[in-house]
């Protein structure tokens, strides 16, 4: 890598230490001041906090930055540094662009041998060993399937998505493009950080609380960085050469029930979608039938604001105190909206029985109604 080139080189001329350092970009715009666009240029220069810090590049709101003790600098180093590592940016960009370019053809025959594979409903195929050679593949991944919602004007690219994932996890990806607009992304299990745990009683987050976060944070990364409106889900880690096939399914299947059932979210998470699968499952004409048969008045969920109370109060387990925090209402405003809904529909949800077949008329609501 001609970044570590440097590094080392520079390490060994000037016999100090030197550093790499990955700052966010409104931060570094901060700390440098007056920088401007420039700031985010490779080969710019600032001393912050006692040190010259080189830009290297600036990618998905952060900047990489080689960093060294001011004092082991004099003022004709620095420039000189300056225009090394302005070059070794430009060696680094065409080092990608020709990985980049083996690497989009590996990934786009393994797309092809996929689409295949789900044409003929062979869903536990594992990988031909052409594919699988990369030692990756053999390695538990966490699977992510983004689906964008972008249009012609602003296509993105393998190259920048790639590079934007792998900027924000500082760790190797590998990307798969499946149909116009959906990637697979494969990154490696280390990103939950050892936090996931099942046992909660240590005060852990469980792996599905890690999952959910690690995905949450993806998606307002790429949606701000990138491409706007998009869709993610993800599924529990695996082994790409082993079990591809059948993720892939499952992830698509979480996309559509989440852009089906809960217009608005963009992040869907397929062990939080059961009910829905089983609802999906209905025939259509039947939802309306349904619907007709539990409810005195069809219009019941038509108030948005009713909607959004029944939503967040089923969310919160039925808990009025936590919903009434959550919707920002007093405790009796909230009571108020219940018992108004009993009035007009018959059905109290703070009661089992009723909130499941609320929960059950609001979720066919959605899909039959809108």
């Amino acid at each position: 890598m001609a970044w570590e080139r440097l590094r080392s080189k520079l390490e060994h001329i000037l016999e100090t230490p030197v550093i790499f350092d990955v700052r966010d970009e409104r931060d570094w715009q901060k700390s440098v001041r007056n920088g401007g666009d420039k700031a985010r240029h490779a080969g710019f220069s600032a001393i912050v906090d006692g040190q010259v810090c080189f830009v290297l590049e600036s990618v998905g709101g952060q900047v990489r930055l080689l960093c060294l003790d001011e004092r082991h600098v004099s003022e004709s180093e620095r420039r000189l540094i300056e225009l090394m590592a302005e070059t070794a940016a430009k060696q680094q960009r065409k080092s990608r662009a020709a990985h980049y370019s083996e690497d989009e053809a590996r990934a786009s025959a393994i797309r092809d041998w996929i689409a295949h594979q789900l044409e003929q409903g062979s869903l536990d195929r594992e990988l031909p060993e052409e594919f699988s050679s990369e030692s990756s593949l053999y390695l538990p991944r966490v699977p992510f399937l983004l689906q964008a919602d972008y249009t012609d004007k602003r296509k993105l690219t393998y190259v920048e998505l790639k590079k934007l994932v792998e900027s924000y996890y500082m760790e190797n990806v590998d990307l798969i493009p499946l149909r116009e607009r959906e990637w697979l992304i494969l990154s490696p299990e280390r990103v939950l950080q050892s936090s996931a745990t099942d046992d909660k009683e240590d005060g852990g987050e469980t792996i599905e609380e890690s999952l959910e976060a690690i995905c949450s944070g993806l998606h307002e990364m790429i949606a701000t960085e990138s491409i706007g409106e998009c869709h993610l889900a993800v599924d529990y880690p695996i082994v790409p050469a082993k079990s591809l096939l059948r993720t892939i399914v499952r992830l698509r299947e979480a996309v559509m029930l989440g852009r089906t059932f809960h217009f608005g979210q963009s992040v869907h998470l397929h062990w939080k979608l059961h009910l829905e699968s089983l609802l999906f499952s209905v025939p259509e004409s039947e939802r309306g039938e349904f619907l007709e048969r539990l409810l005195q008045r069809t219009d019941a969920f038509a108030d948005a604001e009713m909607q959004l109370t029944l939503e967040q109060f089923f969310q919160l387990d039925c808990n009025v105190s936590e919903t009434a925090k959550k919707l920002y209402i007093h405790r009796n405003t909230l009571l108020y909206r219940l018992d108004k809904f009993k009035q007009e529909t018959g059905f109290d949800v703070r009661h089992f029985n009723d909130a499941v077949l609320v929960k059950i008329a609001l979720l066919l609501y959605k899909v039959t109604k809108r």
